[in-house]
């Protein structure tokens, strides 16, 4: 058994902590209101609540957050009561939320000079994969680290990518988020025209399953669409954050992304529908709108 703090708690972060829990670890819990934190804590008897994120710290070997955005993940790392004032040297911080790049380099840097270690480590799965321990890591910092620690990391996943320095996790995940992000927008796109045309919508789907447009993407999102559940898997105002740190980095690198700037002002016309909230998919609602059809199966 190791001692273990996990810090946020929302779609990603309970079921995260839960397998950390269930895996026989010590976890001091934090979230920003304590009421998630407490909960779990009364529900797991290797559960720990602590007030802030420095008494989650401060006697954890290796320390765990999701959090939702580069803002947030700096805060409880390096603000006021956070990480850096209660780590040890020599503990491990691995951050698993997607944040831009160069605010997790500099967050590393910070800790480094106190003798913290520092690893980013997206995670892509969505609550499916929190939920069965089967995410997948992209993993940037010290390979050394990684090693010492990957146990920790095999009670919520199954896939772990080393992706090398600093940040590269986070590219790596930056990456492979506007890659689906795109992909959501083509099968939106293909889903109303077809269902504008007169083709039925689950044939549609059962066709593009069966041809070369087939795709994980399109296997777990399709039936969610035909049953018009938009209940939140990973929201729109989340890829539509990760899409806008993508394209910055690109515009740091001095990469045009043509594609990926159109599939970040349609996320942003969900977000001002009302979608923000809704899961992903349910941007295809702002093309049945423009085009006046339901992309739905038949009851």
């Amino acid at each position: 058994m190791a001692n273990l703090a996990f810090l946020g708690l929302g779609i990603m972060g309970t079921p995260m902590a839960r397998n950390l829990l269930r895996a026989g670890h010590r976890v001091a819990l934090w979230s920003h209101g304590t009421e998630k934190a407490r909960k779990l804590a009364s529900k797991e008897p290797n559960a720990v609540f602590a007030e802030t994120p420095r008494a989650a710290a401060a006697e954890a070997d290796c320390i765990f957050l999701c959090v939702g955005t580069s803002e947030m993940s700096e805060l409880v790392l390096t603000g006021p009561g956070g990480v850096i004032e209660g780590a040890r040297p020599g503990t491990v911080v691995a951050d698993a939320s997607t944040v831009a790049p160069t605010t997790s380099r500099a967050i590393g840097q910070r800790l480094a000079e106190r003798g913290i270690h520092f690893l980013d480590a997206p995670c892509t799965g969505s609550k499916p994969g929190a939920e069965g321990a089967t995410l997948t890591f992209m993993v940037g910092g010290d390979e050394a680290v990684f090693d010492r620690v990957r146990p920790f990391f095999e009670p919520m996943g199954k896939q772990f990518y080393y992706c090398g320095g600093p940040g590269m996790g986070l590219e790596a995940k930056l990456t492979q988020n506007l890659t689906l992000a795109n992909m959501m927008l083509a099968f939106n796109e293909g889903m109303v025209l077809a269902t504008r045309a007169g083709v039925e919508p689950s044939l549609m789907v059962e066709i593009l399953s069966n041809s070369a447009a087939r795709s994980g993407l399109l296997a777990f999102k399709a039936p969610y669409v035909l049953k018009r559940d938009f209940g939140t898997n990973f929201s729109t105002k989340w890829m539509a954050k990760d899409v806008g740190m993508a394209l910055d980095s690109a515009r740091e690198k001095g990469v045009p992304l043509p594609l990926t700037g159109v599939t970040f002002q349609m996320f942003q016309a969900a977000i001002a529908e009302g979608y923000g909230d809704e899961d992903m998919c349910s941007t295809i609602k702002v093309l049945e709108d423009w085009a006046g059809v339901k992309v739905a199966q038949k009851s």
